[in-house]
């Protein structure tokens, strides 16, 4: 049986009791009884754009973007905006000179998605699941896991974050069809649809979904305190990788550009410089709210900073 809930409606009428009806409503009522088939159920996909997500330079962490764009579209929409920075993310680089491989911004420690955004530091509830190599044994456990979570939270109106849904970039899930067994989804390079079966093994074959689905009562203080403690984290180096990282990956991208320049890498640095420039903004916004008046100072010189290096870069 397949139903639709895209808010149908169904009128009724004096004639939708006459007994003439009677015999078909007692023989759809033995049909359904007897349906061993599960209900398919097809979400229209949500109206959900990138529009109300500021991204500088048009290369915005897929991850941010997508997690800012998913709690807009909650009823946390406050939250939008601050996620970005009280996530951490906002405060986070590492580069991989003389390659700048294009994957390196977009793989990191994914399981601590969880304590980033949720009550242990952006103060909002979250569920999340995961699959990453090795464990090709819960492949399928972990998938549908993960569809099932997709749409309590299409159902409720908020799109799922999800990793390389169209593109090897983050991306929202907005809809589904079980029907079709397909996915409407909404990537960096557009819209699109995606089979349930291929969830967790596209391009780089990890699994992982990230759903918004409350607000604690964390104190916005509380927040702030945990925020400057991840930034420092983030900014010491605290990262998966052993590129250079945190602060030190500024005299790395100087280097490169003072004297190791890989023309090869060309648009890789671009796309390094706008991803990471473009998350200081979040930065700078966020102590602004929060009246850090010193570190909403500094942060805008870190921002003006990033961004005039990636114009030049861009010219």
């Amino acid at each position: 049986m397949r139903i639709n809930m895209s808010n149908k409606k169904f009128n009724q009428t004096p004639g939708s009791y006459s007994p003439k009806n009677k015999p078909e409503i007692l023989s759809m009522a033995k049909k359904l009884q007897n349906n061993n088939t599960k209900d398919v159920y097809s979400v229209k996909p949500l109206n959900i754009t990138w529009d109300d997500v500021y991204d500088s330079t048009g290369y915005l962490f897929s991850f941010a973007k997508s997690l800012a764009c998913a709690v807009k579209n909650s009823p946390w929409a406050e939250y939008a905006e601050d996620i970005i920075a009280t996530s951490g993310f906002a405060f986070r680089m590492w580069v991989s000179p003389p390659t700048f491989a294009l994957r390196q911004p977009a793989i990191w420690s994914f399981d601590g998605q969880k304590p980033w955004v949720g009550v242990e530091n952006g103060g909002l509830f979250c569920e999340y699941v995961g699959r990453y190599w090795g464990q090709d044994d819960i492949e399928k456990q972990k998938r549908l896991e993960a569809i099932a979570n997709i749409k309590k939270s299409i159902d409720s109106g908020i799109p799922a974050v999800s990793w390389d849904i169209c593109v090897c970039e983050w991306g929202l899930i907005v809809g589904y069809d079980d029907e079709t067994q397909t996915f409407s989804v909404l990537g960096v390079s557009g819209k699109g649809e995606m089979p349930y079966e291929q969830l967790g093994k596209r391009e780089l074959p990890l699994l992982s979904v990230l759903i918004i689905t409350g607000k604690s009562d964390k104190s916005q203080d509380a927040i702030l305190y945990d925020t400057k403690k991840l930034a420092v984290s983030h900014l010491k180096g605290s990262e998966w990788c052993d590129n250079a990282k945190g602060l030190e990956s500024y005299p790395a991208l100087i280097r490169h550009f003072e004297g190791g320049f890989n023309p090869d890498a060309s648009w890789n640095t671009e796309y390094f410089l706008g991803t990471f420039g473009a998350l200081k903004y979040y930065a700078w916004k966020y102590f602004e709210k929060m009246r850090q008046t010193e570190l909403a100072e500094l942060y805008k010189g870190v921002y003006d900073a990033w961004k005039e290096a990636f114009q030049t870069k861009t010219g």
